[in-house]
């Protein structure tokens, strides 16, 4: 029985000196090339006709339920957030995708990449944050309600970014050795189901990431006044600033 790798990191390719191209990044760069060839197929072959091709039909309704999705959380004008959190739980739904190939090895499988895509998550909060409020505003807001609470907030950040890459990593690893584990000792329809089950578990886990991604941005784009304020609302009652008229008793 051959060896079974825990991490795609483990699998060398080339090595030259301190470089070693490994599955990881040879991987990665397959899911990056398969998303941009993807785009620029569906981009060259759009249509606004009543026949519409299945390819530009699908991505159509992802991208329009990733709008939505991104609009709930965050409450506001999802087109600023799109292209990140998009483009997050589309590489690691491709990933997924592409697992089922024989011979393909998911880069979310190690913690190398997990870790990278929770690093991004960890900037692209104080960006959207001081871009939304101004950068006084929101550094503000760790020193709420006194300056105390600094390090408690600066470790909360770091240890939520820990557990965003740890918690993909865990559960796409975990599915890529007991499919290999199952592969070695019954080699026959076990693997199919569990690679099957292995993509649910990657849509749902590309799902979650982006998910968790655009609650980090949304609370960070707001302050802490108008999280309280908007908690008191109740669910058949939301204030409009825009319409203070329907605020007013009647009879005024």
């Amino acid at each position: 029985m051959g060896e079974i790798s825990i991490t795609t990191d483990e699998i060398i390719y080339w090595q030259s000196g301190w470089f070693k191209l490994n599955a990881t990044i040879v991987f990665t760069w397959v899911v990056m090339a398969a998303l941009i060839l993807v785009s620029l197929w569906v981009r060259r072959r759009l249509t606004g006709t009543t026949t519409i091709p299945p390819l530009q039909n699908m991505l159509e309704v992802v991208v329009e339920a990733i709008q939505k999705q991104v609009g709930d959380v965050s409450g506001r004008n999802p087109a600023r957030f799109v292209p990140f959190v998009g483009t997050l739980f589309l590489f690691v739904a491709g990933a997924a995708v592409l697992n089922v190939i024989p011979g393909f090895h998911s880069p979310t499988a190690s913690l190398s990449t997990t870790a990278a895509l929770a690093t991004s998550v960890f900037f692209a909060v104080p960006y959207f944050g001081i871009r939304e409020l101004g950068f006084s505003t929101y550094i503000g807001q760790y020193l709420k309600p006194t300056w105390l609470m600094l390090p408690f907030n600066i470790v909360g950040e770091l240890s939520r970014t820990l557990a965003l890459a740890i918690r993909l990593y865990g559960n796409m690893m975990s599915g890529a050795v007991i499919a290999a584990v199952l592969l070695a000792f019954v080699p026959l329809f076990v693997p199919v189901v569990m690679q099957l089950l292995g993509l649910i578990t990657g849509m749902i886990q590309a799902y979650i990431f982006a998910v968790l991604a655009m609650v980090y941005i949304a609370s960070a784009t707001r302050t802490r006044g108008a999280v309280v304020a908007s908690s008191h609302v109740g669910p058949e009652k939301t204030l409009s600033l825009e319409d203070p008229v329907s605020n007013q008793p009647k009879g005024e």
